[in-house]
């Protein structure tokens, strides 16, 4: 919206010249969404508090958890609306790709809001069932496949990293493959959100880094240098990805530990299909599994914990999963958990930017 407003303004007075660039709409797409996040989060945590939308704990979780009960929960609808507010003031609003990305974390943030409504104010204890949540997610998932595809510009060649040579073309059916992206990208930060902090400090991570690849993928000159997929247009995806950046940066001031309040499935559900949804228009898909690094063990985590206990009639590889629940019955207090989490996501992250030189 500033975008349109302002920068036209630029042929009478030059500074306005500033909004043409992608980069500094970044930063104060940045700045703006946490600006949102920051000033309203105390008046959202009382009126989550007021409202009694409380975080319900699960028996069978780790003990230390239980203390938790109580805190004020749904906090994703405070990450969504600074992400939304501050992307449609900062990004030029004609880009489809914008809209694209606007449309699916906000489908997926109308369902983890259902699941959390019917659990935490209905009172039932598993919210929406899996099989209706991953039947919507995927659905919206395709939609979003084959609106990108349709883009005449957007070819549908998989990049695979450190090999330059290697791009399969899947066709029509690069919409099932985005569709897997998105829907797997959102349910494994939904399972890596299970302590203070633990699942928005990685997505804070990722988008940063989505933030630089959309940029390049977007830039003719860039990306032709480092022989990547230049497309056309994408490089509006990083003053989204440089809003959720922000958005997670005020949400963390709250929700670090201890956590005056959670994010719930109306953030996790969509924070992760926005990610997956930028990395398929910035055509880094398979990339995302090492960016991601850490919501990808944290999923493998559940799969083989639970394969493995029904092979096994009761074995347990892991004492609990997902991963971090492991770690805290082995001993490791909460906050060193998080932290040391998070500076394997920061590792993750360096070495998955570094695959733009090593080709």
């Amino acid at each position: 919206m500033l975008y349109h407003l302002l920068y036209p303004l630029h042929t009478t007075f030059s500074a306005f010249n500033v909004f043409r660039y992608i980069t500094f709409r970044a930063i104060y797409a940045s700045l703006t969404a946490f600006l949102i996040c920051f000033l309203l989060g105390p008046w959202v945590i009382r009126k989550l508090s007021n409202l009694q939308v409380g975080q319900y704990i699960q028996k069978d979780g780790p003990e230390t958890h239980h203390k938790k009960a109580g805190t004020p929960t749904m906090g994703g609808t405070l990450i969504l609306s600074s992400i939304v507010i501050s992307t449609l003031l900062w990004t030029n609003l004609t880009n489809f790709y914008i809209w694209i990305i606007l449309f699916v974390i906000i489908s997926y943030g109308l369902i983890g809001f259902v699941d959390d409504y019917l659990m935490q104010v209905k009172k039932r204890n598993k919210g929406l069932t899996v099989r209706k949540k991953f039947i919507l997610q995927t659905i919206i998932a395709l939609i979003a496949g084959f609106l990108v595809c349709s883009q005449p510009d957007f070819n549908t060649q998989v990049t695979v990293p450190f090999f330059k040579n290697i791009s399969p073309d899947l066709g029509w059916g690069y919409i099932l493959f985005a569709a897997l992206v998105i829907v797997g990208a959102s349910n494994a930060v939904n399972l890596t959100d299970g302590l203070d902090g633990l699942a928005i400090g990685p997505v804070i991570i990722a988008s940063v880094a989505y933030m630089f690849f959309a940029y390049i993928a977007g830039h003719i000159k860039i990306s032709d240098y480092l022989q990547v997929n230049y497309v056309a247009g994408c490089g509006e995806a990083a003053i989204f990805c440089g809003a959720l950046a922000g958005a997670g940066m005020g949400f963390l001031w709250f929700n670090t530990y201890p956590a005056q309040i959670f994010m719930g499935d109306v953030g996790s559900l969509p924070l992760g299909a926005a990610l997956g949804t930028v990395a398929v228009v910035t055509k880094q898909e398979i990339l995302l599994v090492l960016v991601g690094g850490l919501f990808v063990v944290e999923a493998l985590s559940v799969i083989f914990q639970v394969g493995f206990f029904k092979m096994t009639n009761g074995r347990r590889i892991f004492k609990m999963a997902p991963l971090h629940h492991h770690f805290e019955l082995k001993g490791w207090p909460e906050p060193k958990v998080i932290v040391r989490f998070w500076i394997i996501a920061i590792a993750l992250a360096l070495i998955s930017m570094s695959t733009l030189k090593l080709r």
